[in-house]
């Protein structure tokens, strides 16, 4: 068997054996719970809502269900416009979702795959990476967000794609100060001493041992990026033709119905708190198990 073929079974060991330990605890148990529950919410939406998210509801006499309190029928109440808030929740919930976790897979993606490099060859390579990563922790996400949202038009592949251009950063970063230490380990020197190339040292023998750290930024940017499109959403710049819970907050606060009706804006900002704490709760043990320093004694 190839030392490829064997680093694969090795590496999946290592992920199985590190998410076995980040999720042993409670708090990592209860994140993974939360996160969970939401991923159900959004793969079983159609079967979930009790009534069509756009679709205005009427009392007897035709009168408009407008922002009716919790009650049997409506158990979240009603928007402005009649609408059953409870599923806009659960089908905001597949937005949350689908910009989270793609968004947290391209952040990763980037970031480590930048680190790696940057870290492992140095010199002119090293200097040009950091200085383009210095230059990105130098813009502002929302101010540049809401203007590269606003020049391409607002979608959910254009927020998924500004929130990649910069959230990278910290994750390039750290994987590169991992990796300037690995280069310089026997097992490294011994691979190059086989005759291995500089692809293969950095992708079968560097970068397993740096996964763990790309996995607490894949938990981290699933919460960072569900906040950001929260934000966008609020702004006026979410994907109009999608429904999420940066949208329904930004309707509520356009009709004014957020200062007498609360259902309205403690739902959504509820899963929005829930959502991002589940994601951070997760990074959390992945810090700590990365992290001797942080262990309990």
């Amino acid at each position: 068997m190839s030392s490829a073929a064997a680093a694969a079974p090795g590496r999946l060991r290592g992920l199985r054996a590190a998410a076995a330990v980040a999720l042993a605890s409670p708090i990592g148990a209860a994140g993974a719970a939360i996160l969970l529950l939401f991923a159900l919410m959004a793969i079983f939406a159609s079967a979930l809502v009790p009534y069509d998210p756009l679709q205005v509801q009427y009392l007897p006499g035709h009168r408009v269900a407008q922002l009716l309190p919790p009650s049997h029928r409506f158990l979240f109440g009603t928007t402005y416009y009649g609408r059953d808030v409870l599923s806009q929740l659960i089908v905001g919930t597949r937005v949350a979702m689908i910009v989270g976790l793609t968004s947290a897979f391209f952040i990763t993606v980037i970031g480590t795959n930048v680190g790696l490099i940057s870290g492992y060859y140095g010199g002119w390579v090293d200097t040009i990476l950091m200085r383009i990563t210095d230059v990105v922790f130098g813009i502002p996400f929302l101010p540049f967000a809401v203007v590269l949202v606003a020049l391409l038009n607002p979608s959910l592949f254009n927020i998924v794609l500004t929130i990649s251009c910069l959230l990278w950063r910290t994750t390039a970063r750290v994987i590169r100060s991992q990796v300037l230490s690995l280069r310089e380990r026997p097992f490294v020197k011994a691979a190059k001493v086989t005759g291995a190339g500089d692809l293969r040292v950095m992708y079968v023998h560097i970068l397993p041992n740096v996964l763990p750290m790309s996995l607490l930024y894949v938990a981290l940017g699933i919460g960072w990026a569900v906040l950001a499109e929260a934000s966008l959403s609020f702004l006026g710049f979410g994907d109009p033709q999608m429904l999420s819970w940066g949208e329904m907050l930004y309707s509520a606060y356009l009709t004014g119905s957020f200062r007498s009706s609360w259902w309205v804006v403690v739902p959504p900002g509820v899963c929005i708190t829930l959502f991002v704490a589940s994601a951070f709760m997760i990074g959390r043990e992945f810090e700590i198990l990365v992290n001797p320093r942080l262990r309990q004694p």
